[in-house]
């Protein structure tokens, strides 16, 4: 069975005796061999069928009505682990669904398996098209729907992890956006440590997306995570490129590094090391680490958001242990309507973490991070994630559907 990542499953099972309780696991092997895995307990109905779009599971990885439980439920066998897709183009993540009688703790029972079913998650489409893209100091993959366009553009930007993240571009290609997924360290020749961020860099980006055959002009979207968030709300105040910016889990300040932009220097908030603190997990919540843009001595240091001409969305988990966003957001939409503007709205998911993704990725609660020598805690509940990643992403897909299709006059 295939299907696009951000698809739902219909999962029904038939033939099992009246009322029988048994077990339903899922699992899949990552690119690198880590194995990730998620089970639910169920009973069939009084002829011996189940439908998870309506049979609530009683125990295991999650409880209700839940049908696709099993996906966002997955969880690595090895703590730490973030399930990342690589590559996008040429395989899909292969899921099994095993079932077995009764309820099932234990790890691997093959030889009792009473039905199986390889669901395959693919992160493209047919058609789509993947660029890598080396052009002056550019570095990423550009990715565009099957057929002529011209296409709306958008800038996918994830955050301090580095390289290059295609799978959510890859995905927002598959409907309808021509997107570049845009390294800016550790990747190629692009610097190893992020020390600056180079806001020219970003507009050249701007500029070749824009440049492309088929991409629709005059303006581009930008979505954005983490430190990746920080660079995007500063392309929408400072680049006219950018139409509407998706900001998910970032913050309204520069922070860590400086900016520059031509004759412009941001510097960075200061950051309180002896803030941070260590979770039950052993990973460290760095919610409390950063300095208030608030404080007055950080006022040059706040982005100047009621210059942003573009539409501007914030997505916010309320249970971010990475950074406190939803304060962030609050004090940039606070900031645009004492400047008169309105164009700037936030979508806020309770028990959501940090890592926002698109929808079924499983909850990632902490993962390693090449910066820090303890992993680094991203927060969320797993069922309350899913909720948010669910919504979020029909949220995503029609905000950048009503600010960048162009309108086309009639001759």
């Amino acid at each position: 069975m295939n299907a696009l990542a951000d698809e739902p499953v219909h999962i029904r099972v038939t033939g099992l005796r009246p009322l029988q309780m048994v077990t339903l696991m899922a699992s899949l092997k990552d690119e690198k061999g880590n194995v990730f895995w998620s089970r639910a307990f169920y009973k069939a109905n009084e002829v011996g069928e189940l439908d998870l779009m309506q049979t609530p599971a009683f125990g295991g990885d999650y409880v209700g009505v839940h049908p696709m439980g099993l996906f966002w439920s997955l969880k690595p066998k090895k703590a730490f682990q973030r399930l990342l897709k690589k590559d996008v183009m040429n395989s899909p993540f292969w899921i099994t669904l095993n079932l077995y009688d009764s309820v099932c703790f234990e790890d691997v029972i093959t030889d009792q398996v009473m039905a199986s079913q390889v669901v395959q998650r693919w992160f493209s489409g047919p058609g789509l098209q993947r660029v890598q893209i080396r052009e002056g100091r550019v570095r990423g993959a550009l990715f565009l729907p099957p057929g002529e366009g011209p296409f709306p553009g958008v800038i996918d930007l994830f955050g301090g992890r580095g390289g290059l993240v295609e799978f959510r571009a890859s995905l927002l290609a598959a409907r309808g956006f021509a997107v570049l997924a845009l390294a800016y360290f550790a990747y190629e020749d692009l610097p190893s440590d992020l020390l600056e961020i180079d806001l020219e860099y970003f507009e050249e980006a701007a500029n070749l997306l824009l440049a492309h055959p088929k991409v629709q002009t005059p303006g581009i979207g930008v979505i954005s995570v983490s430190k990746g968030a920080e660079i995007g709300l500063a392309m929408a105040c400072f680049l006219k490129q950018v139409v509407a910016t998706i900001w998910i889990n970032g913050t309204n300040a520069i922070f860590e590094f400086p900016l520059r932009y031509k004759d412009m220097v941001i510097t960075p908030i200061p950051t309180f090391v002896e803030r941070m603190q260590l979770d039950i997990s052993g990973a460290m919540r760095l919610r409390h680490y950063k300095g208030d843009p608030w404080d007055e001595l950080n006022q040059q240091s706040v982005l100047p958001i009621e210059k942003a001409l573009g539409s501007i969305l914030f997505i916010v988990g309320e249970n971010d242990e990475c950074m406190n966003s939803k304060e962030y957001a609050e004090q940039a939409l606070h900031q645009l309507r004492s400047h008169g503007r309105n164009n700037g709205r936030m979508l806020l998911y309770p028990g959501a973490g940090h890592l926002i993704e698109p929808p079924y990725s499983p909850l990632c609660y902490a993962s390693p991070n090449k910066n820090f020598s303890l992993p680094l805690l991203w927060g969320g509940d797993p069922a309350a994630h899913a909720a948010a990643q669910e919504h979020s992403w029909g949220e995503i897909l029609k905000f950048f559907r009503q600010h960048l299709t162009q309108t086309r006059s009639k001759l």
